[in-house]
Parts: structure tokens; sequence; C-alpha cells
């Protein structure tokens, strides 16, 4: 019925958590690693950041796939069709975070401040998606 919730918005709203949740203990776990002065001039690998350079990036992102997954109509996909320019912010978000004013100016940075520390973390660490970490040194 007309007004009713469906799965698929229950499955929005539960993105949506996971990535404000994600981005949340991304950001504790690099504010917890900066205030520790025994990590002066290192470079923050733990807990999330092991697996993504970005993780608070990542997970902002993954926050924006709630839109689509709410506004496109699975049960009936010609229903409504501007649903599907929900699509078009996760896709910006992405484009805007990994190639203009998030990672690439923030990771010039790292590279400047931390040298071959961050270089060593970027050969063995996602840049954006969380994946498991890589042997140091590997390609």
């Amino acid at each position: 019925p007309a007004g009713s919730l469906r799965l698929q918005d229950y499955v929005g709203a539960l993105i949506l958590i996971v990535g404000i949740a994600g981005e949340g203990l991304a950001d504790s776990q690099l504010k917890a690693f900066r205030e520790d002065p025994a990590n002066k001039g290192k470079v923050c690998d733990a807990g999330l950041w092991r697996w993504s350079r970005h993780p608070n990036y990542f997970f902002q992102w993954f926050g924006w796939l709630a839109y689509p997954v709410i506004a496109i109509p699975f049960a009936e996909p010609l229903s409504y069709l501007w649903g599907y320019a929900a699509l078009l912010a996760p896709l910006f978000m992405y484009w805007i975070l990994v190639y203009v004013t998030g990672i690439p100016p923030l990771e010039e940075q790292m590279l400047k401040s931390r040298g071959d520390r961050y270089r060593d973390y970027q050969a063995r660490t996602s840049m954006f998606f969380p994946l498991p970490p890589r042997r140091s040194g590997a390609s």
C-alpha cells in the first residue's frame, strides 16, 4: 500500500546507519591515535586505518549509497525513472572524494609530512575501499 515502508527502505536506512557509524568510528580511531604522544610523526594504521588509507571518506561515500537503494523502484523498475537519478549522488561523491578535494590533497600533504613512512603505508594499504592489507613493499 501507498505510504508503507518497503524492504529496500529498511536496507537503505541500514546502509546510511553503517555509513555514519563507520565514519564516526574511523574519525574516533584517528583522534585517539593523534592524541597519543608516542605516535607523533607516525602514520595511523590501526583499526579501520589498517584496511583503508581513508576509511572516513569510504564510509561517508558508503552512506550515499542509501539514496539510490531507497529511490529506485526495484519491484517495478520502470515505474519511476527519476529514481535512477539518485545514482548520481554516490557517483559524484566518489569522484569528488577520490579524484578532487578529498584524497589527492591529503595524500600529497601526508607524503610531505611523513615521507617514506607514508609511502610504505600506501604500498600495503588500499587507498579507498577497505581491503586486507598487502605485505609491505608489495605492489
